[in-house]
Order: structure tokens, then C-alpha cells, then sequence
């Protein structure tokens, strides 16, 4: 009996659960692109209003207490052919060596860090996006590590993929960056709470696709 939740909407389609259960069901897909837990260790940190990049406060509640583990790698390597990981610094040991390393430059330099890194075996050459943190406000942001829409359209653009998966789905964002680029996605979370999120994100942006099309 399997342990996980399964919804779709639209083209795409939602899992809660571990990825590591739930990978081994799924057929072929074009492309991974998705943003794992960096294992940075900032679990119980209670983050004040304005303090998150200007985002609201938020409770980190042991999503990031631990990077995923060696055989989830292991599975995205093997299954897959095209990926873009963000977070990829964070998983030198566990990665191949690439050349094709996606750049975001937050356009601003603050306390904070100026930019993030994905690993990607995409193409062969460094390419850089800046986008300014601004864009996450933009959004409404709800998930402590939440990616701006337009950085993650740019992520799933650069695959060329039509089919994608994110196995750790967070809040959604891949989700409805694929909804507003018209590509099927398959998405994976084990909180139930950004689950949910993910859920409504992902339907609203098939709402406001169906609203002017």
C-alpha cells in the first residue's frame, strides 16, 4: 500500500510523500529541475518580520536540519538525462563535475548572500540570470526558500524539456512556472503544509492561464 497523496491539476501532476518511494512509480520524464534542502542547518530559527530577505516571518521547522540523502541523487543521476539542481554547491561530493553551472545574481549586495548556484549538466557554459529579490515579493512568497516564478521559467527553459519533474516541490514554484510555459510537470512534497500550498499555487496559475486565454 503506498504511502503518499496524488493530485492533479491540469497538466500536472502532485505527490506528497518522499521522492524516494515515489521516484521508482514514475515513468520517463524530460528534465529535473528542482531546488533541494541545502542542509544549512537553520532549523528552529525564528525569522522576524523583514528580517528573510523582506519577506515575512517566517518558523524554519526542520526542512533544512538535513541535505537529501546519497540515494536520491543517485536516483536523479540514473533515471534522468537533463537537470538543473539548485543549491548544487551545496552537493559537490554527490554531484559530477559540470561546466554548465546556472548563475542568479540577486542584483543587490546585502548581508545575505549576493547570488545562489545550480549545478547543471544542461548546454556547457555558465549562464547568468540576474533578477532582484524584489521578485519574490512579487510572488507572495510563503515558503522560507521560495525561488521567484521567472527564475525558475528560466530554469525549466533552459532543459528545452516539455516534461518535468521536481522532486522536491516545496511551495510549488516549478509547478507554476511549467503551468505558465504549457509543460506537463510531475511535482513531489513531503510537508503537508507547502503540499497544500503547492496545490493552490499550481491551480491558480491554470485559473489565471484559463481566465485570458
Amino acid at each position: 500500500m503506498s504511502n503518499f497523496e496524488k493530485v492533479s491539476i491540469g497538466n500536472a501532476t502532485l505527490y506528497r510523500g518522499d521522492c524516494l518511494e515515489i521516484l521508482p512509480t514514475l515513468g520517463k520524464v524530460d528534465a529535473v529541475v528542482t531546488d533541494p534542502p541545502y542542509g544549512i542547518k537553520r532549523d528552529g530559527q525564528k525569522q522576524s518580520t523583514g528580517g528573510h530577505g523582506g519577506r515575512k516571518a517566517y518558523e524554519f521547522r526542520g526542512w533544512d536540519n538535513e541535505r537529501p540523502r546519497k540515494e536520491v541523487f543517485d536516483a536523479i543521476l540514473k533515471a534522468y538525462d537533463r537537470r538543473v539542481i539548485w543549491g548544487g554547491n551545496y552537493f559537490s561530493d554527490l554531484l559530477p563535475a559540470t561546466g554548465g553551472w546556472l548563475v542568479w545574481d540577486k542584483g543587490q549586495r546585502i548581508n545575505q548572500s549576493d547570488g545562489e548556484l545550480a549545478w547543471s549538466n544542461v548546454g556547457g557554459a555558465l549562464r547568468i540570470r540576474i533578477l532582484n529579490r524584489v521578485e519574490i515579493k512579487k510572488d507572495g512568497a510563503v515558503h522560507p526558500t521560495q525561488k521567484p516564478v521567472n527564475l525558475m521559467t528560466w530554469s525549466v527553459d533552459h532543459t528545452n524539456g516539455n516534461y518535468i519533474l521536481d522532486p522536491f516541490m516545496g511551495s510549488g514554484t516549478t509547478g507554476v512556472a511549467c503551468a505558465n510555459l504549457s509543460r506537463k510537470f510531475i511535482g513531489i512534497e513531503i510537508d503537508q503544509k507547502y503540499f497544500e500550498i503547492a496545490c493552490e499555487r499550481i491551480e491558480a496559475a491554470y485559473a489565471q492561464g484559463r481566465l485570458f486565454a
